[in-house]
């Protein structure tokens, strides 16, 4: 049986764009999760989405993976990107757009 730490090391490497959410991409459970889910679809960016919520383990597990306390938290071809505000910050001053299509990531909006 693969560790918790195996299973999300698994996910993050076989999906381009990966964001760890309370939620689903159409039902987002917090507004931080919500936020960047409308940024990714306002670039057009196609992502997989976990709901941590649906699993207490993936919920603790990913926040010992990356060190980072708080969900959501996007991954864009293996890299931690960061959380709502990082990810916020990154969309307004256009550097997200730059980041993505940097890593080969489509955006079907640009």
């Amino acid at each position: 049986m693969a560790s918790i730490h195996d299973r999300i090391a698994a996910d993050v490497a076989s999906n381009d764009v990966l964001l760890f959410m309370k939620g689903t991409p159409v039902f987002p459970q917090c507004g931080f999760s919500a936020a960047v889910v409308q940024i990714l679809s306002e670039l057009g960016v196609k992502f997989k989405a976990v709901d941590v919520l649906k699993d207490p383990e993936v919920r603790q597990g990913i926040k010992e993976y990356s060190n980072w306390p708080t969900i959501p938290q996007l991954y864009v071809k293996g890299e931690f990107v960061g959380g709502c505000d990082i990810i916020r910050e990154m969309h307004e001053s256009d550097e997200l757009k730059t980041y993505l299509t940097g890593k080969g990531v489509a955006l079907e909006n640009a």
